[in-house]
This record gives structure tokens, sequence and C-alpha cells, in this order.
């Protein structure tokens, strides 16, 4: 069993890249988890919706086969930290494979969406894909150490 985070892009700003790698590192003691990226579709070519479909099946085409499937996005089921970590063991004690998706600057297309099992919220409010992608890392190292009761979640 095996977390796959499946995210379009890579972050451009190097601070941000080293934060986002320094909890990846940090969830990755916890949980078994694996960093897939998509290349971005250009957006002066191409209209919103259209950005979206093709990361959306970029993203699909490099989710392992099998595995459950959940979109990050705002319309999602919001969960305290605890809430999180209890949900994360639940998803890992069923032995199977869970890719959870992160959308471009134009987020998840609605196929994406609809064809994930389940949505989670990040925050109550939209958040660059690259901020979601280092909330959700934390937020994984965090949850980490909320079920091994270790002293970083106060």
């Amino acid at each position: 069993m095996h977390f796959f985070v499946a995210v379009v892009g890579k972050p451009r700003d190097a601070q941000l890249a080293g934060a986002i790698r320094e909890y990846e590192t940090r969830a990755s003691r916890y949980w078994p988890l694996e960093i897939r990226e998509v290349r971005e579709e250009p957006a002066r070519a191409a209209n919103a919706d259209l950005v979206r479909e093709r990361e959306g099946a970029r993203l699909f085409d490099i989710v392992p086969r099998g595995a459950h499937v959940v979109a990050c996005d705002l319309t999602g089921r919001s969960m305290s930290s605890e809430q999180f970590a209890a949900w994360l063991q639940r998803l890992q004690e069923r032995a199977r494979d869970v890719a959870i998706l992160i959308g471009g600057a134009f987020g998840l297309s609605a196929a994406a969406r609809d064809q994930s099992a389940e949505r989670i919220a990040l925050a109550p409010w939209t958040l660059p894909h690259e901020l979601a992608r280092l909330v959700l890392a934390e937020q994984l190292y965090r949850a980490g150490t909320i079920c091994r009761r270790e002293p970083y979640h106060k």
C-alpha cells in the first residue's frame, strides 16, 4: 500500500520547492509516499477548460491501476488535522494504493473530480497549486506525528 501524490507541474520558486521537499521527506518517514508530477499544459494557446481537461488526463495516466483516487478540491470534505490523520490510517488499513490529486493553476477538470472516489478540501479558500502541495505535504507529516503521538502536533 502506497500513497501517491499526483501533481501538475513543479514548483517554480526555489524556496517554496525546498519547503515542499522538506515536508514531503518528513511525511515519507510516516507513510509509504511517492510524488508524481505531470507537465503543465501551456495556457496561452488554450482556454481554461481545455487546460484542466488535458492536465486531468495526464494525472489519471500516472495513477496506479486500482488506486483509491482522492481529488483535492474546494468542494471536498473539510477535516481537522486529527480527522485527516484518522482518515489516512483507515485508508492505510485497507492495504490499497491511494492517489491524491492536485490540479494545476486552473484546478482539476470536472472529469477528474467525477472520476475520483473522494474529494477533500485543504482549506476553505482557493490556494495556488504549489501552496496546495505544500499544505498537503505538511498535513501528511503532521498526521504521521499525530498517529504516533509525537509532539509536533500541539
